[in-house]
C-alpha cells in the first residue's frame, strides 16, 4: 500500500493583526478544505514542522487545530497523524437518499454492504410497513462512508416483491435509485429524528467511542399508491453530519 504524503499547506499570517495567531491558520486552513486545496483523506504536516515552519509554539498550532477537528473537518489518528475529512455534511429533510444527497453536494460516497438478506419481518417493522409479522422481508444493513470516513450505519426493511436487493451493486448506487429503476415512484414519507448513545458494535462500525451521541432517523416512505415500501432505521455521526429544515408560521 503506498503511503499518503503529508501536504504542507499555505499559510500567510499577519503579525500585527489583532486576530489570534491559532484563529488564522484555523481560518486559512478551514478555507483551504472549502475551496478543495486540502481535499479528504489528504494528511497535513505533523504539527512540530508546522509549527516551525510558521514560527509559532506548538500549542499554539494545536489550537488550531482543534478548531477544526471540533468542526469535524480533520481528524487525529494514531499512526496517521491530522487528517482531512471534508466539511460536515448538512441534509435537508426531504424525501431524498442520502446516497443522492452526498453525490450532489460533489462528495463520493462509498457503501460497507454488511447484509442483504431476506427474513421474516419482526413486529416492530411489520407494525412499521403495514404487514403480519413473519411476513418475507428484505433486511439491509450498510456503512454509508465519504474520503473513507464511516459517516452513517443504515438498516433498511422492505417488501420482498419489490426489488432484487440481491442483484444490485448496494456498494456504489443507493438504494432509492434501485427502487426508481424498479418503477417505484415515493410519494411521501414519516420521519421521526431524535438522538441516544453508541452501543458497542455501532461505535465499532462507526470508529465512535461507545456511549458517544449519535443522531437517528426513523423513516417509512410510502409510493404513489400509499403503500409501505420502505422503513429505515438509521444512526449518523454528529460531528459529520446535521438536518436542516425551512420552519413557515402560519
Amino acid at each position: 500500500m503506498l503511503a499518503v504524503m503529508a501536504v504542507r499547506p499555505r499559510i500567510a499570517l499577519d503579525r500585527s493583526s489583532p486576530v489570534p495567531l491559532y484563529f488564522q491558520v484555523a481560518e486559512q486552513l478551514e478555507a483551504a478544505i472549502v475551496s478543495g486545496d486540502l481535499s479528504p483523506g489528504d494528511r497535513i504536516s505533523n504539527e512540530i514542522d508546522l509549527a516551525g515552519s510558521l514560527g509559532l509554539s506548538r500549542p499554539t498550532l494545536r489550537q488550531a487545530i482543534k478548531v477544526l477537528v471540533d468542526k469535524g473537518m480533520i481528524v487525529r489518528k494514531r499512526g496517521v497523524g491530522t487528517q482531512v475529512v471534508g466539511s460536515q455534511i448538512y441534509r435537508s429533510v426531504e424525501l431524498t437518499s442520502l446516497y443522492d444527497d452526498l453525490l450532489r453536494s460533489g462528495q463520493q460516497p462509498h457503501t460497507d454492504v454488511l447484509s442483504c438478506d431476506v427474513v421474516g419481518a419482526p413486529a416492530d417493522v411489520a407494525g412499521e410497513l403495514g404487514i403480519e409479522p413473519g411476513t418475507a422481508v428484505w433486511s439491509l444493513e450498510r456503512v454509508r462512508r465519504v474520503a473513507d470516513e464511516p459517516l452513517a450505519l443504515l438498516h433498511n426493511h422492505l417488501p420482498v416483491d419489490i426489488a432484487d436487493l440481491r442483484a444490485a451493486d448496494l456498494r456504489t448506487e443507493g438504494l432509492y435509485l434501485l427502487l426508481r429503476r424498479a418503477g417505484i415512484v415515493l410519494r411521501v414519507a414519516n420521519q421521526r429524528i431524535g438522538a441516544r448513545r453508541a452501543e458497542a458494535r455501532e461505535a465499532r462500525l462507526l470508529d465512535e467511542r461507545r456511549g458517544a451521541p449519535l443522531l437517528t432517523m426513523r423513516r417509512v416512505a410510502y409510493d404513489d399508491t400509499g403503500r409501505a415500501v420502505e422503513y429505515g432505521d438509521h444512526t449518523y455521526r454528529p460531528e459529520r453530519y446535521s438536518f436542516e429544515l425551512n420552519l413557515v408560521h402560519r
